[in-house]
């Protein structure tokens, strides 16, 4: 079966995830689905993750992290989507929660949060958005 948005059906398995209150969530592996939960776990928004191989085909297992017995994500949603791409110059990057949250960028760089894009001075697209 043909997914047409792969990062987007991994922010929803981390948000269904969440809301059922489960440790850890499976997603099929990628390159760039590897990349932003690189990026989340810098940032400390999930535990950790390792990618295994089951049946011939490789997954990320993920450790979803909670504070409180209350999940560390309140919200994560795609903004640039298959049908919409929304790019950003890094001057015009907008603050996520007045800061207390990040949004994940690929930019010519690798995929980066928006601190290590200001940072580096550099823009690109808005992958998702994550408080």
């Amino acid at each position: 079966m043909q997914m047409n948005d792969p990062l987007g059906d991994l922010l929803t398995r981390i948000r269904n995830a969440q809301r059922r209150g489960r440790s850890t969530v499976q997603s099929p592996a990628s390159k760039l689905r590897f990349h932003v939960l690189e990026v989340l776990q810098r940032e400390g928004y999930i535990r950790g993750f390792t990618e295994v191989e089951k049946d011939g085909r490789r997954e990320l297992d993920i450790e979803l992290k909670y504070y409180d017995g209350a999940p560390v994500i309140s919200e994560i949603r795609r903004i640039s989507k298959p049908g919409r791409r929304v790019y950003s110059a890094v001057r015009d990057l907008p603050l996520v929660r007045n800061g207390l949250g990040i949004s994940v960028l690929s930019t010519p760089k690798g995929v980066m949060s928006d601190a290590e894009a200001r940072t580096q001075n550099v823009g690109g697209e808005i992958l998702c958005r994550v408080s």
